[in-house]
């Protein structure tokens, strides 16, 4: 009897542990009773009750989520008071709500289709909190802003905000495969299981759609940009259509991925031809079909004629004349085109081949001379000014493919006639992956507030992406999601910090890196500033240090082939010649880095002057972008007084001590955080710190056959041979397309 008592006991502690843990499922919405006093019994106190009247799906789940965030924050649940109840909060529009209409005209205030006010106000003696909105979904907003502020423990005395999102379709772009497999992705497969879709609703798609309309996210896209047909088949459709209708209440659209031959492998068709009648009462009859099953179905993303992928320059047309097939067809429905600018001919010249002197590319550059950071500009600034007032031209930040650092694309100052959106990835797929600490704010920012200068000063990227700049209709911008099925969706708790940021800076790309790593914090760790200060700092150094012990110095794509996971800046034989890491880096006895001045392969040349000025002399480029740039002799003296070589060991040094510093920080904050995140967190780190020194041995003992210098003395040696990290294979590494 008393062991059976004893494994009873021992049961229902497990599963208390179990249903207290935090195993960072939660987000930053945990929504936990408020631990300071002083201000839970403000809270307390400001608010007697909500007042949301409920007419519609939209203001339904906006009240659920007040009543859920303010009973857990506030220790107690939360009722339902009339209007003119002292201390209430009353949440609504004009159409909701009389005090709400009566605020909003009295004060002259204008939120849009999708801001939000947050007001206190003295009414009939009554002292009352709005949350105040022209729709419904401004007010979902609201509501999630405004548990924010208690959850950051803000003061809500004398509120007076005015929020408005300055991108108007915030997108995520799940490169999720039909099988569950995720490319790129590193927390685990599809959230989206097909299978039993659509039948079957999983509870994470709610709260999928509850993350991201806390932070304004209001678009997804399901499927992958190497696309399947399948998913445009009837069937898939269906699954498509129920997960939208889960959606919609969160204000959030699905858009599709459309592969451009899907008319010939679902449609029966001999040809994809975008001008070829049959092809365009195909894709209108398709597009018919999908907004009868979703009527505020988004549009589509499309791949086309990049890495393999058909396009139109299949059928000697354009991308101009691809995109506007579907934008014309699209329009009536109110849908978009994103049109991705990742492109680069399948005849770059290959490993080992040569081609005939003068010979041309699709945009009339010589082959032979080809720079793949220079495609995308030239394929689309030629068709400035064709594309169809809904087509979106999707620029990714960087001109190569999403390194730890790049600079601006240059297509950013060149197409004032058209709309461009950025595309930024949010899964780390050359960021070390969900193995390493990167908050990756701060490279959102670097591209959002630099400047291209195309249309005189401060034409910054985030104001040709908002549209503000050239005065274009519609604005977009996109990130790769790095979502997965794991308990804590991103893999490393990190990642979350990753899909916030981009949310809030999709929403207002003013913020600072700080200041959102901030709200984070507090929301997902609490307030005490013995946890904020610290996690903070390791949050703001772990970018640069990640460049550090990677690429310093305007390095790029020194990554492993295919997996990108690890240093493999040796690799010559991959299939293609910019596939391969010594494309890139140039390394050779009299220097590293690859010349793109004049004297080069002439990229710079298509910045606008006052940024070609300053990067193309190596004197005054900025050192982060100079092996971007410059082919640098090794014993160059850098601005810092270093030459070359020992500048490289520098910055590789110091990215792997700071990995070391991160994980001495984060020892500090055991003792006020949960004990499974903690653990979770300081065992990543330690793979993080085993792996940046294996970046930082292998690189520079792979360049020192080139410079032939010794590696300071005061450095600590490599502990492995060149032969040892070259002899490394990872044949299961993860993220690959159609890996489980």
């Amino acid at each position: 009897m008393k062991k059976t008592l004893f494994v009873l006991l021992l049961s229902l502690l497990v599963v208390t542990a179990y249903v207290h843990a935090e195993n960072g499922y939660d987000l930053w919405l945990r929504y936990k009773k408020i631990e300071d006093p002083t201000y839970l019994n403000l809270y307390r106190k400001s608010i007697a009750g909500i007042h949301i009247n409920a007419i519609s799906p939209t203001l339904l789940v906006a009240k659920k989520e007040l009543e859920m965030g303010l009973s857990g924050l506030l220790g107690a649940p939360i009722k339902e008071v009339g209007a003119q109840t002292d201390n209430a909060l009353i949440a609504g529009t004009p159409s909701s709500s009389p005090v709400i209409k009566s605020f909003l005209e009295k004060e002259k205030i204008k939120t849009g289709q999708e801001g939000f006010a947050i007001y206190s106000q003295t009414i009939n003696n009554k002292k009352l909190i709005l949350i105040a909105a022209e729709t419904d979904l401004g007010v979902l907003y609201g509501v999630f802003h405004f548990l924010k502020l208690l959850q950051s423990h803000q003061s809500i005395q004398s509120l007076s905000t005015i929020s408005i999102p300055k991108i108007q379709r915030r997108i995520l772009n799940h490169w999720d495969n039909l099988n569950r497999s995720v490319e790129r992705g590193y927390a685990g497969i599809s959230i989206w299981n097909w299978h039993t879709l659509p039948d079957y609703i999983d509870k994470r798609y709610i709260d999928y759609a509850r993350a991201n309309a806390s932070i304004g996210i209001n678009g997804t896209v399901l499927t992958n940009v190497n696309a399947s047909s399948l998913v445009l088949t009837d069937p898939y459709l269906e699954k498509v259509k129920a997960l939208a209708d889960v959606f919609r209440p969160y204000g959030i659209r699905v858009y599709l991925t459309a592969k451009f031959s899907a008319p010939v492998e679902i449609g029966r068709l001999k040809t994809a031809d975008p001008l070829n009648p049959e092809v365009i009462e195909w894709w209108k009859h398709l597009c018919d079909k999908i907004y009868k099953m979703i009527p505020d179905f988004g549009g589509f993303l499309i791949k086309a004629n990049s890495e393999g992928q058909p396009g139109p320059q299949g059928y000697g047309r354009t991308h101009a004349d691809g995109a506007n097939m579907f934008a014309d067809i699209l329009a009536p429905h109110g849908g978009i085109v994103m049109w991705r600018a990742f492109v680069y001919d399948a005849r770059v010249q290959r490993r080992g081949e040569h081609f005939e002197e003068g010979k041309k590319d699709v945009a009339g550059e010589s082959i032979a001379s080809a720079d793949r950071f220079k495609q995308a500009y030239l394929e689309f600034k030629p068709l400035d000014g064709k594309f169809k007032e809904n087509v979106l031209i999707q620029v990714k930040n960087g001109p190569i493919d999403f390194q730890p650092r790049e600079p601006f694309s240059p297509l950013f100052g060149a197409m004032p006639n058209t709309q461009l959106m950025a595309e930024f990835q949010i899964t780390q797929e050359y960021l070390g992956q969900a193995t390493h600490l990167v908050y990756q704010a701060p490279l959102y920012k670097e591209c959002l507030d630099a400047d291209t200068y195309a249309y005189g000063r401060g034409s910054t990227v985030a104001k040709i992406t908002d549209g503000s700049l050239k005065k274009h209709k519609i604005s977009a911008i996109a990130g790769v999601a790095n979502i997965g099925n794991d308990i804590n969706w991103t893999g490393h708790l990190f990642g979350q910090a990753n899909w916030y940021a981009f949310g809030r800076l999709a929403w207002d790309h003013t913020l600072s890196s700080e200041t959102i790593a901030e709200e984070w914090i507090r929301q997902t760790f609490g307030n005490n500033p013995k946890v904020l200060q610290p996690i903070q700092q390791i949050m703001m150094a772990s970018r640069e240090a990640a460049v550090n012990y990677m690429t310093p110095l305007g390095l790029h794509h020194i990554m492993g082939t295919g997996h990108h996971y690890g240093p493999a800046p040796w690799v010559e034989n991959a299939g293609r010649a910019d596939w391969n890491p010594v494309y890139y880096h140039k390394a050779d006895k009299k220097g590293l880095g690859f010349d793109r001045t004049a004297t080069g392969s002439d990229a710079l040349s298509q910045y606008a002057p006052e940024v070609r000025k300053q990067w193309e002399n190596m004197k005054t480029c900025n050192i982060e972008y100079i092996l971007w740039f410059h082919h640098v002799p090794w014993n160059y003296t850098l601005s810092t007084g270093r030459s070359l070589w020992d500048e490289l060991c520098f910055r590789y040094y110091s990215g792997a001590d700071t990995v070391k510093w991160m994980q001495d920080i984060w020892t500090t904050v055991k003792a006020y955080i949960d004990e499974e995140r903690y653990n979770h967190v300081r065992q990543l780190l330690n793979i993080q710190h085993k792996e940046a020194k294996w970046w930082r041995n292998a690189c520079l003992l792979y360049f020192q056959t080139f410079s032939e210098l010794p590696i300071p003395s005061h450095y600590e040696a490599p502990d492995k041979t060149l032969e040892y990290y070259k002899s490394l294979r990872f044949p299961h590494a993860p993220g690959i397309n159609g890996n489980l």
